[in-house]
């Protein structure tokens, strides 16, 4: 701590602690109902306390989504775990994914290739991917509509993943297609 800090905390103990002084000799015959009613306030400062320390994740988390800008770019900030999240429509379906541009292709968890309308019965897990868990099967499957705000992609190809996977991922394959990739500043910047 600083000086300045120490000082101020220095003067809001003493404030307090003479305030305190002065409301238990000037209620002794209610002190009861005063103390109850301190510690209801000493409860709401302490949520305004907390809440306050709190907004700045509180707005971080409310405005993670990405911002689409009307000259084409998409800007999306990075989440707490460090990792930028994109939602986008498959066949019309709203499917989160990690941006990971470690991966080669989009890869989507069964869940997601389900959502997205895809028949996992009729699919055949015959490739072989690398990944972080070891070797797992996917099975290759064309995504007819991509849709990232206005940017919509037809045909796309992706993977299902035979594996466990927590959520889907967005590759290079689909990275690609914009013209510029950006990652400064904690943004993900992405433009056609």
């Amino acid at each position: 701590m600083q000086n300045v800090e120490i000082d101020n905390l220095v003067y809001l103990v003493v404030l307090g602690s003479a305030l305190v002084v002065w409301l238990v000799v000037h209620n002794r015959d209610s002190l009861g109902t005063k103390i109850k009613q301190a510690a209801a306030w000493a409860l709401i400062f302490i949520g305004a306390i907390a809440a306050v320390g709190l907004w700045e994740d509180v707005r971080r988390d409310v405005t993670s989504q990405a911002v689409f800008t009307g000259t084409g770019t998409i800007e999306v900030p990075r989440a707490r775990d460090g990792h930028y999240y994109l939602q986008l429509e498959l066949n019309g379906r709203n499917v989160t994914f990690v941006v990971d541009t470690g991966a080669t292709g989009v890869v989507l968890t069964r869940d997601d290739a389900e959502r997205a309308g895809l028949d996992l019965q009729s699919l055949n897990f015959f490739n072989e991917a690398m990944t972080a868990n070891g070797l797992v099967r996917t099975a290759p499957v064309v995504l007819e509509e991509v849709r990232l705000g206005e940017v919509l992609d037809r045909n796309v190809r992706a993977q299902v993943n035979g594996g466990q996977m927590d959520k889907s991922l967005l590759g290079m394959s689909y990275l690609q297609r914009f013209d510029r990739l950006e990652i400064s500043n904690g943004r993900l910047v992405l433009q056609r």
